[in-house]
């Protein structure tokens, strides 16, 4: 294993924080994940990213960190088709756009004061509350000369 790195101190403290044991795994998933800023990816994406950074883990191990780690509120997930989910580091309210043909999500920027761009929300039921808001607006690229 790499020497001991601010940057590994950094995720191990991130990880406790959110009530998860700092594993070997765990670490080297996390620094994959949070290394390159906000951004979205699926399970695959990121077994592919460990294969390529020789982290010996397997895609099963992927998806049930991906998991505890959204549970502990570090991911947020981002569903866009039945079988294909992604997940978020940017935790905060926000909605996406999902680029349909090439598997791509993209944030949909906030308001000037930065409030999610939803407006005119119904009421909810009488003893409930709106938590979040989840919406995904799906775009495909125009046919030439379009």
């Amino acid at each position: 294993m790499h020497t001991h790195s601010a940057h590994a101190t950094k995720i191990e403290d991130r990880l406790r924080l959110s009530g998860l044991r700092p594993t070997r795994q765990r670490i080297a998933l996390a620094s994959l994940i949070f290394a390159q800023g906000d951004r979205h990816l699926s399970a695959e994406k990121l077994h592919e990213e460990a294969v390529g950074a020789d982290v010996p883990v397997s895609l099963a191990t992927v998806y049930n960190t991906l998991h505890q780690f959204t549970e502990a509120g570090l991911l947020r997930i981002v569903a866009v088709e039945g079988s294909k989910t992604y997940f978020d580091t940017n935790t905060s309210d926000h909605q996406h756009f999902f680029i349909e043909g090439e598997n791509a999500v993209i944030d949909i920027p906030n308001g000037p004061k930065g409030q999610p761009v939803v407006s005119n929300l119904p009421e909810p039921p009488e003893g409930m509350e709106i938590v979040n808001v989840d919406i995904i607006v799906r775009l495909r690229r125009k046919a030439i000369g379009q």
